[in-house]
């Protein structure tokens, strides 16, 4: 009998076809994150599920798709939407899909960094607005980013592509994990490690690279905040809830710091209102992987994770919970 899954939200069309050829395939049929109700009916008797970062995937939704249930294949690294213990106590295995979207978040990171060290959103739209009248020397002034003093809030596969790229443009780099880097990596972009207090008041820029735990959860918020210098920029690909927005926002209003760049928010879709009006702010859509090939990589990672189980029956490749198997 061939395997059903329940896919929360359509995919790249590459992997859609991967999906069909091996299972029958059951899809959100909206452009759109669905409902809670319909998120449960939609996983019932289904044997794999593969859900979106915005599906919170616990043991109502677990009882709901029933003992069949074989495998929760995530579509994106992060997996704090999973409740990973409710499905390892029904040894079910959950899984996500790194390394394909790391160089294309990096390329996004660097992007927001870019775009309000040196105002390309205002000065975009001070041009599409008619405005501009010529060349004069106090025109949007921003930035230098060469030469400057980056700070990684982690030193992870994204954090350390962050640091390549940053390598480019001759800065210098400190980062700040829980557990130090071994010598060699940190020798290949010429990162230091240093305090988190040292981080945020030496750099220039801070750029967030961790995952969310209860442990990072407002790893940023107003005292870390009152620590960076007044011209400083943070910069945020890693999950909103990492850094305090209304921290952000008061510090942004009293000049504590010079700016910010988002992709992702604290309560998405929701971001406070006060960062829509603020020219110093760049505001993306939680679109860091977001790249045709790298969605489809990501698609085809997931295929694969929910194949090695549903019809090979293997271990999957990118298993969260490999003690299931032990």
């Amino acid at each position: 009998m061939i395997p059903t899954i329940f896919v929360t939200r359509r995919l790249p069309e590459g992997a859609m076809q991967v999906l069909a050829d091996k299972f029958n395939v059951e899809c959100n049929p909206h452009d759109r994150v669905l409902t809670r109700e319909e998120l449960l009916a939609g996983v019932k008797g289904k044997d794999g599920i593969l859900p979106l970062l915005t599906d919170r995937i616990d043991d109502e939704v677990l009882d709901a798709a029933g003992p069949q249930l074989k495998i929760v294949a995530n579509y994106a690294v992060g997996f704090n939407n999973i409740d990973l213990s409710a499905c390892t106590r029904r040894k079910i295995p959950a899984t996500n899909t790194p390394g394909v979207l790391t160089d294309t978040t990096a390329d996004l990171a660097m992007t927001l960094l870019l775009a309000v060290a040196r105002k390309v959103v205002p000065a975009d739209a001070y041009a599409r607005a008619g405005k501009y009248e010529g060349w004069a020397p106090l025109l949007f002034l921003g930035t230098d980013v060469h030469h400057k003093t980056l700070g990684l809030m982690g030193l992870g596969r994204i954090g350390f592509a962050m640091a390549k790229r940053a390598a480019g443009f001759d800065m210098n780099i400190l980062y700040h994990d829980s557990v130090r880097a071994d010598s060699e990596l940190e020798n290949k972009v010429g990162a230091k490690f240093v305090s988190k207090s040292d981080l945020l008041s030496q750099s220039d820029f801070v750029s967030l690279h961790v995952p969310l735990t209860p442990e990072t959860h407002h790893l940023v918020s107003g005292p870390e905040l009152g620590l960076m210098k007044s011209s400083a920029y943070i910069i945020n690909t890693s999950r909103g809830e990492v850094l305090d927005e209304k921290a952000l926002v008061k510090a942004l209003q009293q000049g504590q710091i010079a700016g910010a760049g988002l992709d992702v928010f604290e309560f998405e879709p929701a971001i406070e209102k006060e960062l829509i009006s603020m020219d110093n702010v760049v505001i993306l859509p939680h679109i860091a992987s977001a790249s045709t090939e790298t969605r489809t990589k990501m698609g085809l990672l997931a295929a694969e994770n929910l194949i090695s189980v549903l019809v090979e029956g293997r271990r999957p490749p990118n298993c969260l919970n490999p003690e299931i198997f032990s």
